[in-house]
Formats: C-alpha cells, sequence, structure tokens
C-alpha cells in the first residue's frame, strides 16, 4: 500500500503542479489560475475527491481574492458542464428563454412571465429556486397550490414544454451537480458574497438549460443582496458578460427593491396575486417588471424590432387571457387537479376553496396623517420569516398560508386611523415587538414620483 502511495507522488511537474492544495495556494496567494487547474477543481468537487475543508479553502481564497472575467467564465463553463445539459428539439431554435432573478420582497414577476411567454411563442423550461433567509421562493410559493408538482425529469421537462410552453421546476439531480455543493458550502463558509461565485452559480444553471436567451433582475435596496446601484451593476456586468460569453443572448434590468413588489407578501397570497395580474387585474410595478423582462427577452430572440412592442405583446398576452390558459394548462401538465386549475382561473372564484387560508388576520392601522411614500421590504420579510412564512436552513418546512397584504397604495393620501396591512398568521402569532416593528416599517410624507426600473443592460 505505501508503494502504490509512493508511486501515486510520482507525477510529472505539470501533473504535480495541478494537486488542490496547490491550487488553493495559488488562488490564495493571488495567482490567476488557468482553464485546466479550474476543470481540475471543479472535476474534484464533482467526483467528491475533494475534502470539504479544501473546497472551503478555495472558496474562501476566491471570496478574497477574485477572479478575473475568463477565470470566472472558466469555472461557470466547468460547473455547467459537471451534469447534463439540456438539449431541445431543432424546431426550438432561438425561442428557448428563461429569466433569472437575485431576490426580492414579493417577487412573484415569474409565475406571470413564464406563462406570457410562452403565449408569445417562447419555450420556457424555468429552473427555479427555494426562499431562503429573508427572499421568497418561486417553487415555495407554487407549492402552495395543491398537487402542484416541482420535480420533473428533463424528458418531463421537455413533454410539458412541448405541449405548453412553459414550466416552473426545480434543479434537477443530474443539472449542475457541482454548484448544488458549492451552494451549501458557501453559506457555511460565509462566501455567499463573491461575485465570480454568484456569477457561476447563476449562469452555470441557465447554461445548463441550453437557452437562447437569458434576462437578469438584478435588484439594489434596503431589501436586496446589494444594498447600492454601483455594486448591483457590477454584479449585473458579470452576469451579462459571463452569459454572453458561454453564447447566451444574456441582458439585464437593475430594479429597485426597497419595498415589495406588488400588495402580498407570503406564499399562498403571491399565487393569489398573480392570478388577479393574469386575470388582468396586475398592480402597476409588478406589470413594470413582467413588461419589461420579457419586452428584453422577446427583443433579444429577435421576435420583435425594438423593446416597446416587446413591451405591448407581453402586455397584451396578460392582460387578454392568453397567459392566464397557459398558467392553466401548466398547472395541470405538473400535477394539479383539472377542477382546481379551472377553479383558480375563473373570474368569479374563492382562491381559499383550493389554497391553504391562514386561521388569523390582523389590520394594522396607520398612526398618522400623510402620503404612503413605501414600505421597508427587509422589515416586512424578516417578521413574515419568524412567523413561519420563510425558512434559515435548506429543507426546513414553510407554512405557506402566512403572508401580508397592503391595504394602501404609494402616494396615497392616508388619514390615522386607516387600515394599512392585513397580516395572515397561524402559530406562533406576532409578539408586541413584531407588530411595532411593522408598523415602523410604513412611511409617511410628502408625494414623490417612482418607478422601479432603473437602468437596462443589452447584449451587444
Amino acid at each position: 500500500m505505501v508503494g502504490s502511495l509512493a508511486l501515486n507522488r510520482l507525477q510529472t511537474p505539470s501533473q504535480a503542479a495541478m494537486s488542490i492544495p496547490d491550487l488553493i495556494k495559488k488562488k490564495r496567494d493571488g495567482g490567476t489560475l488557468t482553464d485546466e487547474e479550474i476543470k481540475t477543481f471543479i472535476q474534484a468537487v464533482t467526483n467528491k475527491t475533494i475534502q470539504d475543508c479544501q473546497t472551503g479553502a478555495m472558496l474562501m481564497a476566491i471570496w478574497q481574492k477574485g477572479m478575473n472575467v475568463m477565470e470566472t467564465e472558466t469555472l461557470t463553463r466547468e460547473m455547467m458542464s459537471s451534469g447534463e445539459v439540456m438539449s431541445w428539439p431543432k424546431e426550438w431554435a432561438g425561442r428557448v428563454v428563461d429569466k433569472h432573478s437575485t431576490g426580492g420582497v414579493g417577487d412573484k414577476v415569474s409565475l406571470v412571465l413564464a406563462p406570457a411567454l410562452a403565449a408569445c411563442g417562447c419555450k420556457v423550461p424555468m429552473i427555479s429556486g427555494r426562499g431562503l433567509a429573508h427572499t421568497g421562493g418561486t417553487l415555495d410559493k407554487l407549492e402552495s397550490i395543491p398537487g402542484f408538482n416541482i420535480h420533473q425529469s428533463a424528458v418531463q421537462i421537455q413533454r410539458v414544454l412541448d405541449s405548453v410552453g412553459c414550466c416552473i421546476v426545480g434543479q434537477t439531480e443530474t443539472l449542475v451537480p457541482a454548484d448544488r455543493v458549492l451552494y451549501a458550502l458557501r453559506d457555511a463558509t460565509s462566501t455567499v458574497d463573491s461575485l465570480p461565485l454568484i456569477t457561476g452559480s447563476i449562469i452555470s444553471k441557465k447554461g445548463a438549460e441550453s437557452l437562447s436567451a437569458l434576462v437578469l433582475d438584478v435588484k439594489f435596496g434596503k431589501a436586496a443582496l446589494y444594498k447600492d446601484l454601483e455594486s448591483a451593476k457590477e454584479l449585473a456586468q458579470s452576469l451579462v458578460s459571463v452569459g454572453n460569453g458561454l453564447g447566451i443572448r444574456t441582458g439585464a434590468v437593475l430594479s429597485c427593491m426597497d419595498g415589495m413588489i406588488g400588495r402580498c407578501v407570503g406564499n399562498s397570497l403571491e399565487v393569489i396575486e398573480s392570478l388577479e395580474t393574469l386575470k388582468g387585474n396586475g398592480p402597476e410595478d409588478l406589470m413594470e417588471l413582467v413588461t419589461t423582462l420579457g419586452g428584453m427577452l422577446l427583443k433579444m430572440t429577435g421576435s420583435v424590432s425594438d423593446l416597446s412592442e416587446g413591451r405591448k405583446k407581453i402586455s397584451e398576452a396578460v392582460i387578454g387571457g392568453a397567459a392566464l390558459s397557459k398558467f392553466q394548462a401548466m398547472m395541470e401538465a405538473q400535477g394539479v387537479k383539472e377542477k382546481d386549475a379551472r377553479s383558480l382561473c375563473s373570474t368569479h372564484t374563492d382562491n381559499y376553496s383550493v389554497l391553504r387560508k391562514a386561521e388569523h388576520q390582523i389590520e394594522l392601522k396607520t398612526p398618522a396623517d400623510g402620503v404612503v411614500l413605501g414600505v421597508d421590504g427587509l422589515i416586512l420579510a424578516e417578521v413574515l420569516h419568524k412567523l413561519g412564512a420563510g425558512r434559515s436552513k435548506a429543507g426546513q418546512p414553510v407554512n405557506h398560508s402566512v403572508g401580508a397584504e397592503l391595504l394602501v397604495s404609494l402616494g396615497q393620501r392616508v388619514e390615522r386611523g386607516v387600515s394599512w396591512l392585513r397580516l395572515h398568521y397561524e402559530d406562533p402569532a406576532p409578539t408586541p415587538d413584531q407588530e411595532s416593528r411593522l408598523q415602523n416599517a410604513l412611511n409617511l410624507g410628502s408625494p414623490q414620483q417612482h418607478t422601479l426600473v432603473k437602468e437596462l443592460l443589452l447584449p451587444q
């Protein structure tokens, strides 16, 4: 046995340079890793021939020293190739699209956008995530619909795309296995906020979907990962650059995330608001994001000649009911009973005949006269998280019925004592401190202009 160990160490100089401790040291000391070295690291992660402590050390070295564009692109490509890469029928060429959001409060854009894009002739294999910490997850929202199955194989995904045009699913076991390992360890090693690691994680999963075009909603503000426009723009540029480098036409929208999107936060409530939007009664800020992101994708696939035509097409798909039909078909294709799907999509329906309703509701009153300037989305999300709407660790269950409805509009003049927020809760009940925090989340003052989208980054 000793002899075989000795033989393993008798490597050529180029192989010796590729040992994992050497790679960690090279990056720790600020060196640039070659394509081959990055490939060696990702293969070791995928094949589990590297110790967790070594992976953690490499993640910390990348966090501290960063990576240049070429390193980040190689990292992303190797992560993408660590598992199955989807392939689509030839006749879908140029029409397979997706969107990704960096996470927000009340962000139900995917639930409206995916069926709207399908109604415009796109194929949307949307691989989404679960909520963690204060941000909600698209999969948790959809799982509040009884029967909705987010676990679909590659064959099932293709079948749903063929018949419906869109599906929203979780990451399959065979897609980007390297990301699953790195994602879990990034949390444990406090390296979540590394630009190359975020870029690699997001774009590798989208690359494995073999997309023609991708649009990213990169958020900044109080309730976002990045608090200011400049740092969010740096991430957006990294994502756009690497996406385009991998051959996906990639663009980004920089949008403000100080408050909440729409008027509902919480899994069941956000499904209800998405359905209302698909019935043509959507809030302006949600529709602004849906039409901008969708319009960009239609422009990038060449379906329309400019952004305004793209926005108009998406808007018509939503307001005219075509997107609602696609959402109903997607629900049925992913396991929801036909009568439940039809009930949720009909005009006059009691959503709670299908969805779970919280046992208790209370309404908070405005503390003074004034104009509603906004609601602190982070406070709202943190309180709802504590009441059971979110999870602190991957794998924890969430209570789909917990949430909040905003009962006033931005820019609305209110008098003291008007109901401004309806809180839906079960066990535990909100504490006096939590109620006080929620009251402090309301910002009253003098009127101001308000739009979410601040900037667009289009592929060159």
